[in-house]
């Protein structure tokens, strides 16, 4: 009985501890989403608040591409060419949105902004399906590499990433790179 109050405790300190912080919208689309190598950096702040909230495609087409040795999915700012991107929606605080932006090196490698995606719903109203009504859309923070190299744009461009993906492209974890090969990857991709 004891152990059911101390849960029932903590878990109203979390709601308020939620309500209390300020909310944030993430649009996710490479190794942070579900059952990719990264997505266990929405936990690794205990206090920090993540919930997903549903699938869904941007709104503009985008080049998804993947690059470096380290097969590193990157979506490049540059609207109009490549495709509808599809990935995932996220609720989070301010701790996890400082998690996410240090993992992606926000603002000096990814850069993250505000854009629209279109919710993906499956023919019985759950998330998982094709693109519902144009109309329907919401604003979240997506991050993008904004000051590429031009001949990245000539690389294939994909809808949806996935590690295991037909691309045979594995990820390479950021515990298993060298400092020296982590920067000249980075000069791979940027201007």
């Amino acid at each position: 009985m004891v152990s059911i109050k101390c849960f029932g405790s903590r878990m109203k300190t979390m709601a308020a501890s939620v309500a209390a912080s300020k909310l944030y919208k993430v649009f996710v689309y490479g190794t942070l989403k579900r059952g990719e190598p990264n997505h266990e950096c929405f936990s690794k702040c205990k206090d920090g608040y993540h919930k997903f909230l549903c699938e869904a495609e941007t709104v503009e087409k985008y080049p998804l591409i993947i690059g470096t040795r380290f097969n590193i999915p990157f979506l490049l700012h540059n609207p109009g060419k490549g495709f509808n991107v599809m990935g995932e929606v996220y609720e989070v605080d301010e701790r996890v949105l400082a998690d996410l932006d240090e993992l992606e090196d926000h603002p000096n490698y990814y850069c993250r902004n505000e854009f629209m995606v279109r919710p993906l719903l499956a023919s019985d109203g759950r998330s998982g399906g094709s693109s519902t009504s144009q109309i329907i859309k919401m604003p979240v923070w997506i991050y993008f590499i904004h000051n590429f190299r031009p001949e990245l744009l000539e690389r294939t461009t994909y809808r949806s990433y996935s590690n295991n993906g037909d691309h045979g492209l594995k990820y390479v974890s950021r515990y298993l790179r060298d400092p020296e090969s982590t920067e000249k990857a980075r000069r791979d991709i940027l201007v």
